[in-house]
């Protein structure tokens, strides 16, 4: 399990101004800068040496982008990239996570209904495999009455 999660929250307008100005930064470094210089070179070369038409910075972002995917396209290094699923924690893991949300969440009352929610869970998933004789777990949950249990067990 990885212990170290990069969590970026963008709170309030603040954030949202951080993020654009970020967009824009990228966008402009990664984008619209090269692309204006291909344009200058184009545009240099087709004065000077062949008479061609001069290009605007749309063709010359375009330029840039052909460029660029040429590059990663021809070169003898390969990039590759994989994606998969994440494996699924297991019960071990599960319990560390959940002590160190205990520890954290004394305060925060959606945790401590989560963590309670947890121990409800397990509790059920215990008690389903455990095929105690005469019991029976099943779900009853309502929609329209959020105050009722969500599980209940009968005895027979």
């Amino acid at each position: 399990m990885k212990k170290n999660f990069n969590i970026i929250q963008i709170k309030g307008f603040r954030g949202i101004i951080y993020v654009a100005f970020i967009v824009c930064c990228l966008a402009a470094g990664f984008g619209w800068f090269p692309g204006w210089v291909c344009m200058k070179i184009w545009n240099v070369l087709a004065s000077n040496l062949i008479q061609i038409p001069a290009i605007g910075i749309i063709q010359g972002m375009l330029l840039w982008g052909i460029i660029a995917a040429s590059y990663f396209t021809f070169r003898k290094e390969k990039l590759v990239v994989c994606m998969k699923a994440s494996d699924e924690l297991n019960e071990e893991e599960l319990k560390s996570v959940f002590e160190d949300l205990k520890k954290q969440a004394k305060d925060d009352v959606f945790l401590r209904n989560m963590l309670n929610a947890r121990k409800a869970e397990l509790r059920i998933k215990n008690l389903s495999e455990s095929n105690i004789p005469g019991v029976n777990i099943k779900d009853v949950s309502n929609p329209n009455n959020y105050n009722e249990p969500k599980e209940k067990i009968e005895t027979k």
